[in-house]
């Protein structure tokens, strides 16, 4: 019963809602401020999984500023957007795969504490944006697309965490390339359950109509 509520709500009239435009903005200029944080703590940590959150965390501002544009238009541009989101969503995933292969292959062992540090900030700003959304996750493909972005990071967050801990504890670098394998997993996940909701929501509507 609940579920059904939260989707007639989120379906019909989020959309337009002035409160899920600012749970966007507010979402889009927290993961901004998080890539630019975690990409420069990635890179001096020689951590992919923090590297890894850091393109997520660009990756979600796009998208968050994608559903901004969208928001109001007919279906059929909303699950356009949701399309392009997914691609993103797989482009990312594939990259940090290709990234996680390499690293097996190099080999390095990241900083530890920076690491725990960082990846608790970034699960902190993950859950206030996870919270905010979690009202609109039963919407459409578009609002669907954000709440699983939100939800992969959160998790991602702790896999992170989880990779600090492995690392401090072993002294290898194995633990932080596991997790970016599996942030990427989550992502190419994400974007292929995306793509097949968008698909279905353009499957529903009759030629001709926008």
């Amino acid at each position: 019963m609940a579920d059904q509520c939260c989707a007639g709500k989120s379906g019909k009239t989020a959309l337009n809602d002035p409160r899920w435009r600012r749970v966007l903005w507010i979402a889009l200029l927290i993961n901004a401020a998080m890539f630019g944080v975690e990409i420069v703590a990635g890179v001096a940590a020689d951590s992919r999984a923090l590297q890894a959150d850091a393109l997520d965390f660009l990756g979600d501002a796009a998208n968050y500023a994608i559903s901004l544009g969208v928001a109001g238009m007919a279906l059929a541009w909303r699950a356009r957007a949701a399309l392009l989101k997914a691609a993103t969503m797989l482009m990312f995933g594939l990259y940090v795969f290709g990234s996680t292969l390499w690293g097996f292959i190099a080999g390095s062992a990241p900083h530890a504490e920076t690491m725990g540090v960082i990846g608790a900030l970034a699960l902190a700003a993950n859950l206030l944006v996870a919270l905010m959304l979690y009202r609109y996750r039963t919407g459409d493909a578009n609002m669907r697309s954000v709440w699983i972005c939100s939800r992969n990071d959160a998790i991602g967050n702790l896999a992170v965490l989880a990779a600090a801990l492995g690392v401090f504890g072993t002294g290898q670098g194995w633990p932080d390339l596991v997790v970016a394998g599996i942030m990427a997993g989550l992502a190419i996940w994400g974007g292929v359950e995306v793509f097949r909701q968008a698909r279905g929501e353009l499957a529903t509507i009759r030629p001709g109509v926008a």
